[in-house]
């Protein structure tokens, strides 16, 4: 369910709460057990004058009895209480904490690839790990004692105003000049809270590169270097988490200091009656035991509000998350994508980042199973091209329309279900063989995943594996050689067996004998799909239907290998550039 849709930030707070009443069932068990609980409290309290009045000093024997079966009957009362609302309050707790966290990984997955460029992973990962946790502790630790030290407050000062209302009035007094302290060091606990979870996140960060690029930092002998960074943001962590304790360290002396001057003031006063014959020595001791026993959940309260605080930080960061928009979205009206072969065109094209224009004016028509390559220098914007086509980012002018269609005007998901990608970074999970080719075709049988790794070369690696099929094969595939990695990802998308194809770079990572045996299994992808291939290696896509030659963000020139080179120009230069060096290697 979407419980955090369509709200301001000044609302996420009461968002909370609505998640909270969504269990009153629970809630209230667990409240009745508070009540309880506090009730056992200020029982307690209150037999004390009985205790003494009657028990040790009237010596009452049939008072001894009820006395001691009240207490028995007491202590069990709360001992099931307890129980009961431990955990009711914790389920609550952990089913808000689910909800949210399963709200806020949904939202991520929802936001566009521009969203994951700007954010750092480390920091994606604190929020959902250590903000939520916060979160957690705020809801099923800190809201749950502070409902039940509220209970038992009042319990107690039902208590210490039965005894004496006078002597209450001056215990109590000193209660809001307590509490004022309090409140501002809570505000100083919030902001402080705030740097450490950004400072938790700027670790998660160094901690994933670190652990990703492992092999680069041996390489290059960096150990120390990366050891330096870490204990620099590691110390910078600890001067936040000092200054969180300093404030939250103040509550408790504040809180302490005026409970003192609170019982001193009672002691005082309550000793002046009873020496005055006022009050009864069991009335005073009543009134006394209910008092410190009001100022402990006071205490308490204030070291709770610590957490609260940091528990509402935490929210502030995971609700900025929660109510971002996607900037790739579907427009109304949008309608499904047909399942057919599919001609893409651009149409007077621009995309930039920002104001800075990436690709301009480009206007290009791939026809249905036609393969067109796109070559050129670095940067000259060729991967920003075939990424528009999914939508992973929105034209800035002009469209891109599929069979006439303009893609912003058809549904994402139909879109991208008519797309498969291979990429140069082989990506894959840390699942079964098996489940890595159905990755993109849930519904697939055993037999087509079996065919699929067989035309893309990889069922005779896939096979010599002492799982075969059910091999996991670590974090990104880490279990793998490159070429096997790439054959997975091709048999991927064979799998999926969507019209419109996208290769990018696929084979410019791999060694001269596991790039041929990668372009055959490519070559078996690439029938009967309008396929647009991103080739370094110029030699990969001579047979292509059309090259486009893109320069600085324009097609400069377009036309068949041989064409291109018989007019000798930019893409002659690239071919001669290329095959010079492999002529001076091979010399070598």
């Amino acid at each position: 369910m979407k419980f955090f849709k369509g709200f301001s930030a000044n609302e996420r707070y009461g968002k909370i709460v609505r998640l909270i009443r969504a269990h009153k069932v629970k809630l209230g068990i667990a409240m009745g057990c508070m009540t309880l609980i506090s009730g056992s409290t200020a029982t307690l309290a209150f037999l004390i004058k009985n205790i003494l009045d009657d028990i040790f000093i009237a010596q009452n024997g049939v008072m001894l009895k009820m006395v001691t079966f009240v207490v028995l009957g007491v202590s069990l009362t709360r001992g099931v209480a307890v129980l009961a609302k431990e955990y009711f309050m914790n389920n609550v707790g952990q089913s808000i904490i689910t909800t949210l966290r399963n709200e806020l990984y949904g939202k991520i997955q929802d936001l566009s690839l521009s969203f994951f460029q700007k954010e750092r992973t480390g920091v994606l990962m604190s929020r959902i790990t250590n903000d939520v946790t916060l979160i957690q502790s705020m809801v099923s630790t800190s809201v749950t004692a502070a409902i039940e030290h509220v209970f038992t407050i009042v319990g107690l000062t039902g208590v210490i105003i039965y005894r004496d209302w006078r002597l209450a009035l001056v215990a109590l007094v000193v209660v809001p000049v307590a509490f004022y302290p309090i409140v501002k060091l809570g505000r100083r606990v919030r902001k402080v809270s705030t740097g450490t979870q950004e400072s938790v996140g700027e670790l998660n960060t160094f901690l994933h590169e670190t652990f990703a690029g492992a092999k680069i930092i041996k390489a290059f002998g960096r150990e120390e270097y990366e050891k330096q960074r870490f204990y620099k943001k590691s110390w910078d962590l600890f001067q936040f988490e000092m200054q969180k304790v300093k404030a939250k360290a103040l509550s408790a002396p504040v809180t302490d200091i005026c409970g003192g001057f609170g019982i001193a003031a009672v002691v005082w006063y309550g000793g002046h009656s009873v020496i005055n014959g006022n009050s009864s020595t069991g009335t005073f001791f009543s009134f006394l035991t209910a008092v410190m026993l009001l100022y402990e959940p006071l205490k308490k309260l204030s070291k709770l509000n610590n957490t609260v605080q940091e528990g509402l930080a935490a929210v502030d960061r995971v609700f900025e998350i929660i109510e971002m928009e996607p900037a790739i979205k579907d427009s109304e009206g949008a309608v499904a994508l047909e399942a057919r072969t599919h001609r893409v065109t651009f149409e007077n094209m621009t995309f930039a980042y920002g104001e800075t224009p990436v690709l301009k004016n480009i206007c290009l028509t791939a026809e249905p199973g036609e393969v067109i390559a796109l070559v050129g220098m670095s940067g000259g914007g060729k991967s920003t091209f075939i990424n528009l086509i999914p939508r992973f980012y929105e034209v800035s002018t002009g469209r891109i329309a599929i069979d006439g269609i303009d893609i912003r005007d058809v549904t994402v998901a139909s879109l991208r279900s008519r797309i498969a990608m291979v990429t140069q970074d082989a990506i894959l999970f840390n699942e079964s063989i098996r489940d890595n080719i159905a990755y993109g075709n849930k519904d697939a049988t055993w037999e087509s995943i079996v065919a699929a790794s067989k035309a893309a070369y990889a069922y005779r690696f896939i096979m010599a594996l002492p799982d075969g099929f059910d091999t996991r094969i670590g974090e990104l595939g880490s279990r793998l050689s490159g070429g096997e990695k790439q054959r997975l990802c091709i048999a991927r998308a064979l799998l999926k067996d969507a019209p419109i194809l996208l290769l990018d770079e696929a084979t410019s990572a791999l060694d001269t004998e596991a790039e041929k045996v990668v372009q055959d299994a490519l070559e078996n992808l690439m029938k009967g799909r309008t396929t647009f291939v991103i080739a370094h290696r110029l030699s990969t896509i001579q047979h292509a239907d059309r090259i486009i030659v893109v320069s600085k963000g324009e097609i400069v020139e377009e036309g068949t290998h041989g064409a291109l080179l018989e007019k000798g120009g930019e893409y002659s230069r690239l071919h001669g550039m290329q095959f010079a060096g492999r002529r001076a290697v091979d010399r070598v």
